[in-house]
């Protein structure tokens, strides 16, 4: 018979146990994710285009802000050796340079016989606007 602390080495996460970060993002950040991705977007760059954009002004692109939530889950909860399975995430407001945003999970579902954790995720704008809102499945893996 396999042991919850076979399956959960550090402990289990509880239903309802949470956290969340927070940090600055800035225009280095738009740059650094282009160089990993090729997201040369004009909305992320142009001034004058973005301006004439629903949007109005320059937007982070959506990698940068949900890379909150990949520090979060691998960080804090369900931490060290968690990755994503799944993810399902709205996008409600933009982010744009300068903004702080915190990323926050909230755990919904939790598996004793396999690592796997159910989450619900959202990111904040320090304006308390809802950036992103969804939900997540990860695996923490023993290392």
């Amino acid at each position: 018979m396999t042991k919850t602390t076979d399956v959960w080495p550090r402990g289990i996460p509880g239903v309802g146990d949470s956290a969340s970060r927070s940090r600055v993002v800035t225009a280095r950040d738009i740059e650094l994710f282009t160089e990993i991705s090729g997201d040369t977007n004009p909305l992320h760059y142009d001034e004058a285009a973005a301006k004439r954009s629903k949007l109005g002004e320059i937007v982070v692109q959506g990698g940068v802000t949900t890379a909150i939530l990949n520090a979060v889950v691998a960080e804090e909860l369900p931490g060290p050796g968690t990755v994503f399975l799944q993810v399902n995430w709205s996008f409600k407001a933009p982010v744009r340079p300068g903004d702080i945003i915190t990323g926050q999970v909230e755990v919904t579902s939790v598996r004793e016989d396999k690592p796997i954790t159910e989450l619900k995720t959202r990111v904040t704008r320090d304006d308390g606007t809802l950036v992103i809102d969804g939900t997540a499945v990860c695996y923490t893996l023993a290392f």
